[in-house]
């Protein structure tokens, strides 16, 4: 009899359902939600809000898409933590609800965790042990995996996370929100050694990325004030230059967990991994270390049910499931 799990994710801004049926991925269905650019910023409230409207859409697609029925359920997961309360809530509430109707297990999913094992969605899956190194809006991580729901974080920020400050860089420059993917498209067009930024180094395997924020907020300030058409008229080459320093500051701590850990299968996982300049320095990293390096599909790099099912799967053979009454964890760790 077939494994078919349900899965459910609903942790900042993005409503997705997928159904996996034993161990692959049948489809990944996102609903996106637009309402949150004219604040520059995920607005919690309305975050839930319109999880509340596209949860029931996004989870019949889901199911039909797959070719089963609900009565052929084996379980359903759910991102039980990291992210907002109020969507997390939606989320879990829906899934433990409709398992509980059903008479089927429920398994709450780390959302962090879920982004590494989004390797094993498709091929090429990396072996254990490797080193992932995950950066979102609210994660910088480096993360060694030694088995599919067997995880250590050996590094990560002690303040900000690289994709809030890329964002904070674009909002300083004046870009709408989301910025990120504004200035990886700018940076294209730029020239990344035109400007220098400071970079922090933590001790370790750690990284701080508040710092550099405050730096690019008073260089431009200093700037506009004998130049107010300044970040217009340089607009790529700030890209390049402030897309340059962070990846090279993710990059440093990376190169020494290789060194210590002498692991050299290298991942990338979370929003920042769809970063086209990581995505290159990681392709000529590869050649210069010898590194074995696995990138994932731009679909499972942002928020997406496809990674939840797929951890939800590796939960399922271990009997990793969760009581009907399990909460919501926003501040959830590997």
């Amino acid at each position: 009899m077939s494994i078919n799990i349900l899965a459910i994710e609903s942790s900042c801004d993005e409503t997705s359902a997928s159904v996996i049926i034993d161990g692959v991925v049948k489809n990944n269905i996102i609903a996106t939600q637009s309402i949150h650019e004219k604040y520059g910023g995920v607005v919690p409230e309305l975050a839930s809000r319109a999880h509340q409207q596209h949860i029931v859409p996004v989870v019949n697609e889901a199911i039909a898409d797959a070719n089963i029925t609900k009565s052929d359920l084996s379980a359903i997961a759910f991102t039980q933590g990291p992210g907002l309360l109020g969507a997390l809530l939606v989320g879990a509430s829906f899934a433990k609800s409709m398992a509980m109707a059903l008479g089927i297990p429920v398994i709450g999913v780390n959302h962090m965790k879920a982004h590494i094992l989004a390797h094993f969605i498709d091929d090429p899956k990396p072996q254990f042990p490797f080193l992932c190194l995950t950066v979102s809006g609210g994660h910088t991580q480096i993360v060694r995996v030694d088995a599919p729901l067997k995880m250590e974080v050996i590094g990560a920020t002690r303040d900000d996370a690289v994709g809030e400050a890329f964002d904070k860089c674009a909002k300083i420059m004046g870009l709408p929100y989301p910025g990120g993917p504004l200035i990886d498209r700018y940076a294209k067009d730029g020239d990344p050694h035109k400007f220098t930024f400071p970079q922090t180094d933590m001790p370790g395997l750690d990284y701080s990325f508040s710092g550099i924020k405050t730096a690019f907020l008073y260089f431009l300030r200093d700037q506009v004030k004998s130049n107010p058409a300044f970040i217009e008229e340089e607009k790529n080459h700030l890209s390049a230059s402030i897309q340059k320093t962070l990846i090279d500051m993710l990059m440093a701590k990376l190169k020494r967990a290789s060194r210590e850990t002498g692991i050299q299968r290298i991942a990338i996982a979370g929003g920042v991994s769809a970063n086209s300049g990581l995505r290159s320095r990681l392709e000529e990293m590869k050649d210069q270390f010898n590194w074995e390096v696995f990138i994932p599909a731009f679909q499972y790099c942002t928020d997406n049910a496809g990674m939840i099912a797929m951890t939800a799967h590796f939960q399922y053979l271990e009997k990793d499931f969760c009581s009907y009454y399990a909460v919501p964890k926003p501040r959830m760790q590997i």
